[in-house]
């Protein structure tokens, strides 16, 4: 079986409160980017000694398999159902720390896949339960539409987000952002913009009204990400923002953006929405 997991942005991010469990609880818009994707292959192999053999090939991050959530979702979901031994190839593209939910998506997806080759034994219900165990947005990325998320931001609420038309560019500058020292240099605060009446406002109105708590941290330890901000905005951009924890700014675009000569030393991704 094959499967994409696919990126996210956060559209605004407010960080609410510090949680007794030592998560926080936010507010944020997660909006898909189905056109940057990992891609996951999973291939049963009921001979196979070890329960799961895990390869991984594109961008690399140096840790144990074990580690990696395609591999803990494997063992969260055997911890439910049988399954049969499994090889698992992953060629990742999406960065890591980069606030774009790659990691996520990956063990969301395989937890679906692997539910696939069982039959589906468990409901989307039980997959949500389960999958919240893997991170806190890997929920998202089961629904994988524009969502409106609160508590720790597994409490989604699907929104009729349309941005067909627009153009979006993502740009990595390579900085890896610790999301738990994120969190922990940040002052929560509620939220005075509600993001679910914000959202519906236009596009070109929600530089003001739209924020990321996380910027004010982010920026202040990496300037480089502030001024992409900034020269996406100088480029045309109708809004742009850090996504998530960082340390990839988007900007969206009324027309194809010119980025190539400004952004060459970086990773970029475009699309037309």
């Amino acid at each position: 079986m094959i499967a994409f997991p696919n990126a996210k942005i956060n559209i605004g991010l407010n960080i609410v409160a510090r949680r007794e469990d030592g998560f926080h609880n936010i507010e944020t818009i997660f909006f898909p980017v189905k056109g940057l994707c990992d891609i996951l292959e999973i291939i049963p192999f009921p001979e196979q000694e070890k329960p799961v053999i895990f390869t991984q090939t594109g961008l690399i991050l140096n840790e144990p398999d074990e580690n990696n959530l395609c591999v803990k979702a494997y063992h969260l979901l055997n911890s439910y159902i049988e399954l049969p031994p499994v090889s698992i190839h992953l060629h990742k593209q999406i960065p890591f720390g980069a606030g774009l939910g790659g990691g996520s998506s990956d063990g969301a997806h395989t937890l679906v896949a692997l539910n696939k080759l069982s039959n589906n034994p468990l409901s989307q219900e039980k997959i949500l339960e389960i999958v919240l165990k893997l991170g806190s947005d890997c929920p998202f990325f089961i629904y994988n539409a524009p969502c409106y998320a609160t508590g720790r931001g597994e409490e989604l609420t699907p929104l009729d987000l349309n941005l067909h038309g627009l153009h979006i560019l993502l740009i990595n500058p390579g900085l890896h952002i610790n999301t738990g020292k994120a969190f922990t240099l940040s002052k929560p605060k509620p939220s005075i913009h509600k993001l679910p009446k914000n959202i519906t406002k236009e596009p070109k109105l929600w530089r003001d009204i739209i924020s990321n708590d996380f910027e004010k941290v982010v920026f202040d330890l990496y300037p480089e990400i502030g001024i992409i901000k900034d020269e996406l905005y100088d480029m045309g951009a109708i809004y742009s923002a850090m996504s998530g924890s960082g340390s990839t700014v988007f900007g969206i675009f009324n027309d194809k953006p010119n980025y190539d000569l400004l952004f060459s030393d970086y990773f970029c991704f475009y699309q037309k929405i």
